[in-house]
């Protein structure tokens, strides 16, 4: 068998479905190869936005995807995306070709130290020597990228090894790796530090991460603690829908007032990083309990001391709990509930205010205001990436089913939005037909990987994209202001500004999708009927808005400081 065969086929045991990449000299053959086993090839238009893919199905079907990429600049253009995979903890696998090994420091063709290179974004990289080690090597890393906290692996497949041959016998035979890595609970003694905690609370808190997807059964066995325990609780960007946004316990309106007040924390496949401003004060009590469930023991202690850490799986730690509080329940009509309902109406209140403000050109929020009623009434995965558009998204697009948001995440990384939505629209295509895909992007975060909407038309991939157009990064400049500028551009225009109200509609036209242009409410409701009607291809909704629309305002930053931008 041929190299490239050999590749194909152990990939295909290991479960894997889909390919994504670029392919050329010397993994052109692995990609023909993988086709003719049964596993979906996606060629795309940039390395990095084919990363982005591969890992965003990794995480939507719990199995890595690969990321097919040629040698040297090729491998080189993905490291973002590898990074991007590893710090959020979804897996994929990068498959890259290299220099023939006997042209080794010779300066062959795309030359370049790809395993060094790999290593620093990876939780795993190889070479393998052989055509029959290849086998080994793609099972080292499937288990690699799903056991523990899921993430990157690479590895690196010389040229010479695609194309030579090998006897069928002398290949490795290997086992298939299980999907879930084996399921383990804290000790009882830890369990009932924790359930003390949880019993003497006074202001008791539930954080939801996104960790809590990767338990086989964990989201069910959240909401069935969520349900018995009365606790209420925050999920955290990741953790939207894990239990429904619409469960009358979630406080997720009244996130920084449950965060500066409460007194015991029950913290759920979650980290406390940037995302949760570290678990320390002012966003935190200083004395704040915090009982932390997690599969990784390296998390524990990270920037605050935790007081109980619950080493294990996510659902089944979770269940022990229930099991254990025996029927207790949190008092219904306590005065901490009750507070953190009225701050939660008091900002949605505010929230609304902005959404019914329909007058031109609209801010955010009123953007928003149809996007969020089309989904109160279709299953819909969305993508959301941008500055103020992903934040506002977070709050205007509800989520009621586990997997069904992707944005930015932990690594903040712009560029990931049409890569995500590909992603999502074979995913929905063959596990879920009925749910749709929505990308919401920011202009400046569309035009990272806009090309790719020719990759997903020539897929027939039906993913509406609204682009919340306010013509510059955080805020832009209206063609009157546009106007005003003399001289040399490089030198007068903010930095934060793009061109004024481009019509990114004409891109997808030009590639065979359809287009829409909008600017008032009506326009986005009516766009977007007609958008999910199309099945045989990609819409863009550009949404005009006003360039200086803001968030509403924040008593902290999102970030440890704020931009005065």
């Amino acid at each position: 068998m041929d190299g490239a065969s050999v590749l194909a086929q152990s990939l295909k045991q290991q479960g894997v479905e889909y390919m994504f990449g670029i392919v050329g000299i010397p993994v052109i053959e692995v990609g023909m190869a993988a086709q003719a086993v049964g596993i979906k090839y996606i060629g795309c238009r940039n390395e990095q936005a084919a990363c982005y893919a591969a890992q965003a199905i990794g995480y939507l079907t719990s199995k890595p995807a690969v990321c097919l990429v040629v040698s040297g600049p090729g491998l080189l253009h993905t490291l973002g995306g590898l990074a991007n995979a590893t710090v959020n903890g979804w897996p994929v696998i990068c498959i890259g070709g290299s220099s023939d090994t006997d042209q080794e420091t010779r300066g062959a063709f795309q030359e370049w130290p790809q395993v060094e290179s790999a290593r620093l974004y990876c939780k795993h990289v190889s070479r393998a020597p052989t055509i029959a080690a290849i086998p080994s090597h793609v099972e080292k890393a499937v288990r690699t990228s799903l056991y523990g906290r899921p993430g990157a692996v690479y590895i690196d497949i010389p040229g010479n090894l695609v194309l030579s041959t090998c006897p069928k016998k002398e290949i490795q035979l290997v086992s298939t790796v299980p999907l879930y890595s084996p399921p383990s609970i804290p000790p009882e003694a830890v369990l009932q530090q924790a359930i003390a905690r949880l019993r003497e609370a006074k202001k008791p808190l539930v954080i939801i991460g996104k960790g809590s997807v990767w338990s086989e059964r964990g989201p069910a066995q959240l909401r069935a603690f969520i349900t018995a325990t009365g606790l209420p609780f925050l999920p955290t960007p990741g953790g939207k829908g894990v239990v429904p946004d619409t469960h009358p316990l979630c406080i997720a309106p009244a996130r920084s007032f449950a965060l500066r007040e409460a007194d015991v924390i029950l913290l759920v496949g979650a980290r406390l990083n940037w995302i949760l401003h570290f678990g320390q004060p002012p966003r935190f009590k200083p004395d704040v309990k915090i009982l932390q469930i997690d599969v990784c023991a390296e998390e524990f202690h990270q920037n605050v001391q935790t007081t109980v850490p619950l080493l294990g799986d996510i659902g089944e730690t979770v269940e022990a709990l229930r099991g254990q509080l025996k029927g207790w329940h949190y008092e219904k009509n306590s005065a901490w509930l009750q507070a953190l309902q009225q701050n939660a109406k008091k900002n949605r209140e505010t929230v609304e205010n902005f959404a019914n403000n329909s007058s031109l050109p609209l801010n955010y929020y009123a953007a928003y205001k149809p996007i969020r009623e089309f989904l109160e009434k279709n299953d819909v995965l969305v993508v959301n990436e941008g500055a103020n558009t992903m934040d506002i998204g977070r709050t205007m697009m509800p989520n009621v089913e586990p997997r069904r948001r992707l944005d930015a995440g932990t690594f903040g990384t712009m560029g990931v939005g049409l890569g995500y939505a590909m992603a999502a629209a074979f995913y929905c295509r063959d596990y879920a037909r009925h749910t749709k895909v929505l990308a919401v992007l920011g202009d400046s975060a569309f035009g990272f990987s806009a090309m790719e909407l020719e990759t997903i038309t020539r897929y027939k991939l039906p993913v509406v994209v609204v682009i919340i157009n306010n013509s510059g990064i955080y805020r832009g400049l209206t063609k009157e202001e546009w106007d005003c500028f003399e001289g040399d551009p490089a030198l007068n225009i903010p930095v934060s500004s793009l061109s004024p109200e481009c019509h990114y509609e004409k891109m997808c036209e030009a590639f065979g999708g359809q287009g829409f242009v909008c600017r008032t409410q009506p326009e986005i409701k009516t766009a977007l009927t007609k958008a999910f009607e199309k099945t045989d291809g990609p819409t863009v909704i550009n949404v005009l808005i006003a360039t200086d629309s803001e968030r509403k305002q924040q008593e902290h930053g999102w970030l440890t400081r704020k931009s005065n931008i």
